[in-house]
């Protein structure tokens, strides 16, 4: 079982009392512990698997908080970092009423932008691992350096490299994407993850179906295409196929993506990923998208983040 290593933010999702427009009495939040690739690194650990998360939390109450809950769900802690230069970020979520969100940040300024290399504890990328990175750390200049010399350091280790699109247009300044600084990142990875929204915003006016093969020539082995409730597709050089998720009542869909991207590292995990090739074995493919889309799809049907990513018995008959 390969090692899995989730790099970036961590943050409280403060989840809306209302959903939808119809709703009754003032609005409040309730905590929930989030941020896409701590997501990642507590759906894998619930799936059994070696998970550590890499970022920096602020010294206060939100902070303490995340440190608490990732170790309770089985997360390897020991490259959390502490800081007392700024606060853990906040997200205000609102949903409507077919669990959709929409994110109001309170970032930056915010702890896991304080991240540098200096803080990676020593012999992490020693032996490969499975390390996982999103765009929402390439929103500062800083930050973005971090992301890309430690996707560089992990490389050099002989890893797999698993990026999640993940855009959030509001952690940007102005709003405006930098999608030049997204793709550099995404054409590190060999494993690449978005939705089909995500697509259409980094391909621009590009073809689709060129702009996929141009990541598969850029090195990627495997890109899965996610949209909701329809169809998965899963591309490599030999072509696509497709997977329909299991269909479930939505509730809150904030870890639908974390929870399938951390199905699919699990499946990986225990696969040896190492062996050429191994994007071209359509049996491990159909149980990886199988597992994947079962765990997306437990996570929508729950509210909040970590609470919500299915345990193995939850996801495996």
């Amino acid at each position: 079982m390969t090692p899995i290593i989730a790099f970036g933010e961590a943050l409280v999702d403060m989840l809306s009392s209302h959903l939808g427009e119809d709703h009754d009495g003032p609005e409040t939040f309730t905590p929930y512990a989030g941020g896409a690739p701590a997501n990642v690194a507590v759906a894998c650990a619930r799936l059994g698997m070696t998970s550590r998360f890499l970022g920096m939390l602020g010294d206060d109450h939100f902070g303490d908080f995340l440190a608490r809950e990732l170790t309770a769900h089985g997360v390897d802690v020991t490259g959390v970092v502490r800081t007392q230069k700024a606060r853990t970020a906040l997200a205000f979520v609102s949903r409507d009423a077919s669990g959709e969100r929409t994110f109001d940040f309170y970032r930056p300024p915010a702890a896991d932008l304080l991240y540098r290399t200096e803080h990676l504890p020593a012999g992490v990328f020693a032996d490969p691992a499975i390390v996982h990175l999103c765009s929402n750390s390439l929103t500062e200049p800083d930050i973005a350096e971090t992301t890309l010399a430690i996707t560089e350091m992990a490389q050099r280790s002989g890893s797999l490299i698993s990026v999640d699109a993940n855009l959030r247009h509001n952690l940007w300044p102005g709003h405006r994407i930098d999608v030049g600084l997204v793709t550099r990142l995404i054409d590190q990875a060999d494993l690449i993850k978005l939705s089909a929204e995500e697509l259409d915003a980094l391909r621009g006016d590009h073809p689709r179906n060129d702009w996929l093969a141009e990541r598969l020539v850029a090195g990627a082995r495997l890109i899965v295409v996610t949209d909701g409730p329809a169809e998965v597709t899963a591309h490599t050089t030999n072509g696509a196929v497709t997977m329909t998720p299991p269909p479930v009542k939505a509730i809150d869909t904030t870890a639908g993506g974390d929870a399938f991207i951390g199905g699919l590292l699990a499946a990986l995990s225990g696969h040896d990923w190492q062996q050429e090739g191994w994007q071209y074995d359509a049996a491990f493919i159909d149980r990886a998208l199988t597992l994947a889309c079962r765990c997306g799809a437990h996570a929508v049907t729950r509210p909040g983040a970590y609470a919500a990513l299915p345990r193995r018995d939850d996801v495996i008959d």
